[in-house]
Order: C-alpha cells, then structure tokens, then sequence
C-alpha cells in the first residue's frame, strides 16, 4: 500500500536492561520511516531514550505512544517535549498521551483513577497554553486548575509563561479504545492511536470520530490532517504456525491480566476488533488462574489481524488486508532488519 507512512515501535519499556537498538532506528530514517515511538508502563519511561535518539538522527519524528497521564503534569510533559524538540532541530517531537489503567494509576503512581476523559481533556488544554505561549498560563477545569487553589495550598500559586519559546506546534495524539476518549481525539488531538481497530475500524469507530470532528478547534486543521496510526508485527519465518503459537502467551497476558476485571483496555480492544467472546473467555481464564487453558483459547485469527508472519511472498500478499481503510500510517514492531527493509518495499518509502 504506497502513501501509508511508516512508524518503527521501540518496546523497551518490556526489558529487564534497557538497550536502544540505534542503529535499527537510524536504518528505518535511511529507509522513510515516518516516527520512532517509544512507551511506558512502570519501568523504562518514555521520553529520555527520545532525547538520546534526538542526538542520534537527523529527521525522523520522535513520538510516545504512548506516556501515561498520571506520569506527570501537563506542564512536565510539555516541558519535556519542547525541550526534546529543541534538541533535536525542531519539528520533530509527537507526544503520544494515554490515560493507562487504574492499576498503574493508582498503584504505581499513587494517584487516584478519576474522571479519565475530563482529565485527559484539562490535559491537552493546558499543553497547549504552555506551547502556544500567547499568556500565562491558567486553567479552570473539571480535574485541573492552575494556579492550583485546592487542599494544601497556601494560595501563592502564580500564572506563568514558558522561558523557552517552544515550537507551538508540537503534535499532541491520544490513544483510545472507547468513544468518548475517541471522539475527544478528534476534537482536539492532532493524531489519534486506535486500540481494537481491527479491519473495520473505520465504521467501528465511524461515529465517536465524526461526533469529535463536528467540535474540532479549527486552529488544529480539518479533518484530512488528522493522523491514525496502527500496528503491525512483522516476522520473517519459514514456521508460520510456530511463529502464532509463541505470541500467544503475552498477546493472552495482556488480554486476560493486564488490568482490572472491570477496567481492561487489551480485552475491550479484543472484543472491538471482532472477537469478543473469546476476549471475555481468555480473561474469565486467565482471572482464574488457568493460563494454558487462556492461551490455547487465544484464536490465530486475532494474532494473525495485527501481524504479517511468514514468507516475504506470504507477507507481500496479506500487507494490502493488513492496513485498514483510515489509516493515515502503520507501526512496524519487528527486531529483524529484513523485515523492516521489506515493509519499507511495500510500502513505497524506498525503491524495492
């Protein structure tokens, strides 16, 4: 599919030791690849290998997807990405926010769950005062307000203005599954991360998107700006089969444990993405403690939806049905050289 750009995802957060593979990343600028992205969860954080790689390469973009809200404030988050921009020529810098679970919230950073959607809009409202710089920044929101007046102030709190004249202009996407976050994406993001896509996603999520758009602030651009990116793993194996079944057990961790009964993105985008009784019976499993029998009910249709595993025929050939319809771009997540070399040919950011 020629047009679609490229993103290269870094899981390093999964590590034990943290190794930026750089040499990988600088290929992927070499090859078109649009943005490098990194993540978080509760160990390796997300913006400091951006700012190793800023001094790294020269022009790709440097993105989250995502950093997580209850990480830090939005002053600290526009901070760091303004100053990541800087260091890296400007231009360059995509902050990818995302709302995580309440297990995180609550019991990595000590902060209470809440009202997610109110609290990631406050969020990106109050980013962009701090980018944009047109006066001090204050903000009376339903989570936020600054200056802070709340328990434990001594009322001396003080409207500022950014020292450093960032680009006012640093993207700010969000990631979401369920519609109300979806549709405050397309009010007021600049670029949207899907969870649960699936083939569909288009008409899935049709009328959060088109609810979002009808409020867009016009300073961000219409809709055929806004950028949607998906994933995509990629193996180059003559054992197609093999290749499934050793996904399956993290693909079934996150599905089944990684989060709350009540609150669990990775089944909610199961059941999205057309699966939603094996993604309630994997969970069902997995709480009960029967993991082999949550990873053996994991379907190879669903491991196969997001990932192109085989041959470099069988994976030419399924690449066209692998990015749907809406997408804007496609994040690679592949160790293998080759493989990114070869979604680089499919795509038509370099010559084949």
């Amino acid at each position: 599919m020629v047009g679609i750009k490229l993103g290269y995802g870094l899981e390093l957060y999964r590590g034990a030791d943290l190794r930026v593979p750089v040499e990988q990343v600088q290929r992927c600028e070499e090859l078109g690849y649009d943005v490098v992205w990194t993540a978080e969860a509760y160990g390796t954080d997300a913006l400091t290998p951006l700012a190793f790689l800023a001094g790294q390469t020269e022009r790709i973009r440097l993105g989250t997807a995502v950093v997580q809200l209850a990480a830090r404030t939005p002053a600290a988050t526009a901070m760091a990405a303004m100053t990541i921009d800087a260091m890296a020529g400007g231009d360059r810098v995509i902050i990818g926010l995302g709302v995580s679970g309440p297990q995180i919230v609550e019991g990595w950073y000590g902060r209470p769950w809440g009202k997610p959607n109110p609290m990631l809009r406050d969020y990106v409202a109050i980013m962009r005062k701090v980018l944009r710089r047109e006066e001090p920044v204050s903000h009376d929101g339903d989570q936020i307000t600054l200056p802070y007046t709340g328990e434990g102030s001594i009322g001396q709190g003080k409207a500022l203005k950014s020292i450093l004249h960032p680009n006012p202009n640093i993207p700010i996407w969000i990631a979401s599954g369920g519609p109300r976050n979806t549709a405050l994406a397309a009010e007021v993001a600049d670029g949207w991360l899907p969870m649960g896509y699936g083939p569909d996603g288009a008409q899935t999520f049709a009328e959060p998107l088109a609810a979002g758009f009808a409020r867009r602030d016009e300073r961000l651009g219409d809709r055929e700006s806004f950028e949607i990116f998906t994933n995509v793993s990629v193996e180059i194996t003559d054992d197609v089969a093999g290749a499934i079944a050793a996904r399956k057990p993290l693909r079934t961790m996150y599905v089944g444990g990684m989060g709350s009964e009540s609150h669990n993105y990775h089944r909610d985008a199961m059941a999205r993405a057309g699966f939603p009784e094996e993604a309630a019976r994997i969970q069902e499993l997995v709480l009960a403690g029967r993991r082999d029998e949550a990873i053996a009910a994991m379907p190879d249709a669903y491991i196969e939806q997001g990932t192109l595993i085989g041959s470099r025929t069988r994976i030419a050939e399924r690449w066209p049905n692998v990015v749907p319809a809406g997408a804007t771009g496609v994040t690679v997540r592949s160790e293998q050289p080759e493989a990114i070399e070869l979604i680089a040919e499919l795509a038509g950011t370099r010559d084949s």
